[in-house]
């Protein structure tokens, strides 16, 4: 079972009422609403392994050269000219400091918690998935790893609906029911149709229910290119000048859409641990920032 983290403590954020705090007094909603997210997936799916795959990264400089406008308008701050620093993300006041303490939390259960510099947590999933040996459920709020979708390896993601109680299992089926494409479609719909959420332009006049009917003609976004091309092709006037004008857009589209599966990750343990790592740096973050029933209902839902 793959997270990604960054997506699920966010809906635990806006899901889980400020109004659930430490003894301080400082909010801890994200870090108790996604504690209590995991226990739930533990207790409901029974992984063997899992790893929180985490943005080290969330607007990489490769992808961000090839289009300038990803993820541009959620920059609060841009990081110095040369900085190995990525750009800060746009993150609610009470949000940001509650990040390191998920991390510290999770690294004292032990649960594995992965990132890769200059990558995002879609492409550390990414590659977990290509290395993994049996089935994977991808757990995220986000739509593009639906391209990861794959039948034959018993690959599928697990999409929130409501909390995580409510899962929807997306599979093959689903994806060419709902969207009439496969998951690794699904990536060229994603860019035709644009993405306004990561700054993806698409293209203009082609929206999901065209793209899907282009790929379904056309195969793939390699055919749908070729038919603009062809004069003999039945491709319609209008859609053969908006791909021809779109042709810059389409020649780095596919790397900035399309997931990382050859990420640097480090190896390391990736199993679900039966016990907490750190029992004693465990039990003094829980009183720190009064984890409680969360904490413990997490801790009852390990293997024994």
């Amino acid at each position: 079972m793959l997270l990604d983290t960054a997506s699920l403590y966010f809906r635990a954020y806006f899901g889980v009422p400020e109004s659930v705090t430490a003894p301080d007094g400082t909010p801890v909603n994200a870090v108790r609403g996604l504690l209590d997210f995991i226990a739930r997936l533990v207790q409901d799916h029974h992984p063997d392994d899992l790893v929180a795959c985490m943005d080290f990264d969330w607007r990489p400089q490769w992808r961000v050269d090839l289009i300038p406008s990803y993820k541009a308008h959620r920059v609060a701050e841009e990081a110095p000219a040369g900085s190995a620093e990525p750009d800060e993300e746009e993150i609610p006041d009470t949000l940001s400091p509650q990040v390191p303490v998920i991390e510290d939390v999770l690294d004292a259960l032990g649960i594995a918690r992965i990132g890769a510099a200059g990558y995002e947590a879609d492409d550390v999933i990414g590659t977990l998935a290509a290395r993994a040996r049996g089935p994977v459920d991808i757990v995220t709020g986000d739509r593009d790893l639906f391209q990861l979708v794959d039948d034959a390896r018993g690959i599928r993601v697990l999409y929130p609906l409501k909390g995580v109680g409510t899962l929807q299992v997306t599979d093959g089926a689903l994806l060419r029911a709902k969207y009439g494409v496969d998951g690794p479609g699904y990536a060229d719909l994603a860019l035709l149709r644009g993405d306004p959420s990561d700054g993806l332009p698409g293209v203009v006049g082609i929206g999901e229910k065209t793209a899907a009917k282009l790929l379904d003609a056309y195969g793939d976004l390699a055919g749908i290119r070729a038919a603009a091309a062809d004069p003999a092709s039945r491709i319609t006037p209008a859609q053969r000048t908006r791909l021809t004008e779109a042709g810059a857009y389409l020649d780095v589209a596919p790397r900035v859409v399309r997931v990382a599966t050859d990420v640097p990750v480090p190896d390391v343990d990736l199993a679900l641990p039966g016990e907490p790592a750190d029992p004693e740096r465990l039990e003094a973050l829980a009183a720190r920032w009064g984890l409680g029933g969360a904490l413990q209902r997490l801790l009852d839902a390990l293997p024994r």
